[in-house]
Protein backbone atom coordinates (compact mmCIF):
# COMPACT_ATOMS: atom_id res chain seq x y z
CA UNK A 1 0.00 0.00 0.00
CA UNK A 2 1.49 3.42 -0.94
CA UNK A 3 2.61 5.49 2.03
CA UNK A 4 0.39 8.42 1.07
CA UNK A 5 -2.66 6.26 1.78
CA UNK A 6 -1.54 5.66 5.35
CA UNK A 7 -2.10 9.26 6.45
CA UNK A 8 -5.47 10.51 7.76
CA UNK A 9 -7.77 12.29 5.33
CA UNK A 10 -6.90 15.96 4.77
CA UNK A 11 -3.47 15.47 6.40
CA UNK A 12 -0.37 15.82 4.33
CA UNK A 13 2.29 13.12 4.70
CA UNK A 14 5.11 13.77 7.13
CA UNK A 15 8.61 14.47 5.85
CA UNK A 16 9.61 10.99 6.97
CA UNK A 17 6.82 9.38 4.92
CA UNK A 18 7.71 11.45 1.87
CA UNK A 19 11.42 10.69 2.19
CA UNK A 20 10.82 6.96 2.51
CA UNK A 21 8.45 6.96 -0.47
CA UNK A 22 10.82 9.12 -2.55
CA UNK A 23 13.74 6.85 -1.70
CA UNK A 24 11.59 3.92 -2.88
CA UNK A 25 11.22 5.66 -6.25
CA UNK A 26 7.78 7.24 -5.83
CA UNK A 27 7.62 10.29 -8.12
CA UNK A 28 4.64 11.78 -6.24
CA UNK A 29 6.75 11.87 -3.06
CA UNK A 30 9.66 13.57 -4.82
CA UNK A 31 7.27 16.18 -6.21
CA UNK A 32 5.72 16.68 -2.77
CA UNK A 33 9.15 17.24 -1.19
CA UNK A 34 9.99 19.72 -3.92
CA UNK A 35 6.72 21.60 -3.45
CA UNK A 36 7.16 21.65 0.32
CA UNK A 37 10.75 22.94 0.28
CA UNK A 38 11.22 24.83 -3.01
CA UNK A 39 10.46 28.21 -1.48
CA UNK A 40 12.89 27.64 1.42
CA UNK A 41 15.66 26.47 -0.92
CA UNK A 42 15.20 29.35 -3.35
CA UNK A 43 15.02 31.90 -0.54
CA UNK A 44 18.14 30.62 1.19
CA UNK A 45 20.02 30.40 -2.11
CA UNK A 46 19.04 33.98 -2.90
CA UNK A 47 20.11 35.25 0.53
CA UNK A 48 23.46 33.47 0.31
CA UNK A 49 24.30 34.49 -3.27
CA UNK A 50 22.49 37.82 -3.57
CA UNK A 51 21.01 38.80 -6.92
CA UNK A 52 22.57 36.20 -9.10
CA UNK A 53 21.84 34.43 -12.35
CA UNK A 54 22.76 31.11 -10.76
CA UNK A 55 20.28 31.14 -7.84
CA UNK A 56 17.75 28.93 -9.60
CA UNK A 57 20.47 26.60 -10.88
CA UNK A 58 21.87 26.31 -7.36
CA UNK A 59 18.43 25.50 -5.96
CA UNK A 60 17.79 22.90 -8.63
CA UNK A 61 21.22 21.31 -8.13
CA UNK A 62 20.56 21.07 -4.40
CA UNK A 63 17.28 19.26 -4.94
CA UNK A 64 18.86 16.86 -7.41
CA UNK A 65 21.70 16.16 -4.98
CA UNK A 66 19.28 15.65 -2.08
CA UNK A 67 16.95 13.33 -3.98
CA UNK A 68 19.88 11.24 -5.20
CA UNK A 69 21.25 10.98 -1.66
CA UNK A 70 18.06 10.19 0.27
CA UNK A 71 19.45 6.77 1.17
CA UNK A 72 22.19 8.49 3.22
CA UNK A 73 19.74 10.45 5.40
CA UNK A 74 19.76 8.75 8.81
CA UNK A 75 16.63 10.49 10.12
CA UNK A 76 14.02 10.93 7.37
CA UNK A 77 12.07 13.40 9.53
CA UNK A 78 15.16 15.71 9.51
CA UNK A 79 14.90 16.26 5.74
CA UNK A 80 14.40 20.05 6.01
CA UNK A 81 17.55 20.68 8.03
CA UNK A 82 19.53 18.24 5.91
CA UNK A 83 18.40 19.98 2.72
CA UNK A 84 19.31 23.38 4.18
CA UNK A 85 22.83 22.05 4.91
CA UNK A 86 23.11 20.91 1.27
CA UNK A 87 22.17 24.41 0.10
CA UNK A 88 24.71 26.06 2.41
CA UNK A 89 27.54 23.74 1.40
CA UNK A 90 26.74 23.94 -2.31
CA UNK A 91 26.56 27.75 -2.18
CA UNK A 92 29.84 27.79 -0.26
CA UNK A 93 31.54 25.75 -2.99
CA UNK A 94 30.14 27.99 -5.71
CA UNK A 95 31.25 31.19 -3.95
CA UNK A 96 34.67 29.71 -3.25
CA UNK A 97 35.16 28.75 -6.91
CA UNK A 98 34.15 32.26 -7.93
CA UNK A 99 36.54 33.88 -5.43
CA UNK A 100 39.43 31.78 -6.74
CA UNK A 101 38.54 32.58 -10.36
CA UNK A 102 38.32 36.30 -9.53
CA UNK A 103 41.73 36.24 -7.82
CA UNK A 104 43.22 34.48 -10.83
CA UNK A 105 41.72 37.06 -13.17
CA UNK A 106 39.44 34.51 -14.80
CA UNK A 107 36.28 36.24 -13.63
CA UNK A 108 35.29 39.82 -12.93
CA UNK A 109 33.65 40.88 -9.71
CA UNK A 110 29.92 40.35 -9.83
CA UNK A 111 27.26 43.01 -9.77
CA UNK A 112 26.67 44.69 -6.42
CA UNK A 113 24.05 42.96 -4.29
CA UNK A 114 20.65 44.58 -4.75
CA UNK A 115 19.73 45.03 -1.09
CA UNK A 116 16.25 46.32 -1.88
CA UNK A 117 15.34 42.93 -3.31
CA UNK A 118 16.58 41.08 -0.22
CA UNK A 119 15.28 43.32 2.55
CA UNK A 120 11.54 43.33 3.17
CA UNK A 121 9.93 46.76 3.38
CA UNK A 122 7.72 45.35 6.12
CA UNK A 123 10.74 44.74 8.37
CA UNK A 124 11.30 47.19 11.23
CA UNK A 125 13.67 50.08 10.44
CA UNK A 126 16.45 48.76 12.70
CA UNK A 127 16.29 45.32 11.06
CA UNK A 128 16.38 46.90 7.60
CA UNK A 129 19.43 48.96 8.59
CA UNK A 130 21.24 45.90 9.95
CA UNK A 131 20.49 43.80 6.86
CA UNK A 132 21.62 46.63 4.57
CA UNK A 133 24.90 46.81 6.50
CA UNK A 134 25.38 43.04 6.25
CA UNK A 135 24.77 42.91 2.50
CA UNK A 136 26.89 46.02 1.88
CA UNK A 137 30.05 44.22 3.05
CA UNK A 138 29.37 40.67 1.82
CA UNK A 139 31.27 40.95 -1.46
CA UNK A 140 34.45 41.92 0.42
CA UNK A 141 34.33 39.05 2.91
CA UNK A 142 36.09 35.71 2.52
CA UNK A 143 33.56 33.02 1.60
CA UNK A 144 33.43 31.29 5.01
CA UNK A 145 32.88 34.60 6.80
CA UNK A 146 30.18 35.52 4.28
CA UNK A 147 28.38 32.24 4.91
CA UNK A 148 28.67 32.68 8.69
CA UNK A 149 27.36 36.24 8.60
CA UNK A 150 24.36 35.39 6.42
CA UNK A 151 23.47 32.30 8.42
CA UNK A 152 23.75 34.13 11.74
CA UNK A 153 22.43 37.63 10.99
CA UNK A 154 19.99 36.92 8.15
CA UNK A 155 18.85 33.34 8.74
CA UNK A 156 19.03 33.59 12.55
CA UNK A 157 20.79 30.24 12.82
CA UNK A 158 22.24 29.15 16.15
CA UNK A 159 25.94 28.26 16.39
CA UNK A 160 24.98 24.57 16.42
CA UNK A 161 22.80 24.95 13.32
CA UNK A 162 25.57 26.87 11.56
CA UNK A 163 28.07 24.15 12.39
CA UNK A 164 25.77 21.45 11.06
CA UNK A 165 24.87 23.34 7.89
CA UNK A 166 28.45 24.36 7.10
CA UNK A 167 29.92 20.97 8.05
CA UNK A 168 32.24 22.45 10.70
CA UNK A 169 32.66 22.21 14.47
CA UNK A 170 30.69 24.45 16.81
CA UNK A 171 33.92 26.10 17.95
CA UNK A 172 34.81 26.91 14.33
CA UNK A 173 31.30 28.29 13.79
CA UNK A 174 31.76 30.52 16.84
CA UNK A 175 35.14 31.74 15.59
CA UNK A 176 33.81 32.46 12.09
CA UNK A 177 30.82 34.29 13.56
CA UNK A 178 33.08 36.38 15.79
CA UNK A 179 35.40 37.21 12.88
CA UNK A 180 32.46 38.08 10.61
CA UNK A 181 30.86 40.23 13.32
CA UNK A 182 34.19 42.05 13.82
CA UNK A 183 34.40 42.77 10.09
CA UNK A 184 30.81 44.00 10.10
CA UNK A 185 31.48 46.32 13.05
CA UNK A 186 34.61 47.68 11.31
CA UNK A 187 32.60 48.33 8.14
CA UNK A 188 29.90 50.10 10.12
CA UNK A 189 32.47 52.34 11.84
CA UNK A 190 34.11 53.43 8.56
CA UNK A 191 32.90 56.73 7.10
CA UNK A 192 30.67 56.01 4.06
CA UNK A 193 33.08 57.65 1.57
CA UNK A 194 35.97 55.40 2.56
CA UNK A 195 34.02 52.16 2.19
CA UNK A 196 35.04 50.06 -0.75
CA UNK A 197 32.35 49.70 -3.33
CA UNK A 198 31.52 46.08 -4.27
Amino acid sequence: MPLRLLTPANASPSDAALVLAAAAGEDWAREALFERYARMVLGLSHRLLGRDDEVEDLAQDCFVQALRSLHTLADPQAFGGWLKAIVVRTAHKLLRRRAIATRLGLRRRGEPIDVDVLVSRAAPADVQAELRAVYRILEDLPVRLRMALVLRRVEGASQEEMAEQMGISVSTAKRLTRDAEDRLEEALEEPPKSRRRP
